[in-house]
């Protein structure tokens, strides 16, 4: 073998090594997983919190998972039983499955849609909407949010 062949060998074992030296380094950087998690709308261990003061007194939104000021979190949004839910929209589109009681929703121009539990339902972002909680038990939502989680009132133009 000639010097020069001796040298590009060397030189390629070293980078390899190198190479290696790296990805182990940053493999050990890597974050623990993330623990995945169930939850039920009667956890316990559910953090709800007030909802935005124009929505109905009794509501409540507990965020299951992510942060409400980043994108995509999921919450349980609350409202008591035979509660109005006023005309509102949100920055993001909403993404959410009925998990009890009976919800009426009216997104603008379109029929309203009566929500059971287990119903899935999809909303448009920034399209006004409102609802009513026509059960007798309390109407808790699943939603998931893409965008930081917002809600805009919208002045009573419509009803």
């Amino acid at each position: 073998m000639c010097t020069q062949t001796l040298i590009d060998r060397a030189l390629q074992v070293a980078l390899l090594f190198v190479l290696g030296l790296i990805g182990s380094f940053a493999f050990a950087q890597v974050p623990a997983q993330e623990q995945a998690l169930t939850r039920t709308a009667r956890d316990a261990q559910l953090k709800w919190g007030s909802c935005p003061p124009f929505l109905p007194k009794g509501c409540a939104i507990a965020v299951l998972h992510g942060d409400p000021a980043k994108d995509n979190v999921d919450v349980f949004f609350k409202v008591p039983a035979k509660s109005t839910i006023p005309l509102h929209w949100h920055t993001s589109a909403e993404r959410m499955v009925l998990v009890a009681g009976e919800l009426h929703v009216t997104y603008d121009g379109q029929k309203t849609a009566v929500l059971r539990s287990g119903t899935y339902a999809y909303g448009p972002a920034k399209r006004p909407h409102k609802g009513f909680c026509a059960s007798a038990v309390p109407c808790v939502l699943f939603i998931a949010f893409e965008s930081p989680l917002d809600a805009v009132p919208v002045e009573n133009i419509r009803k």
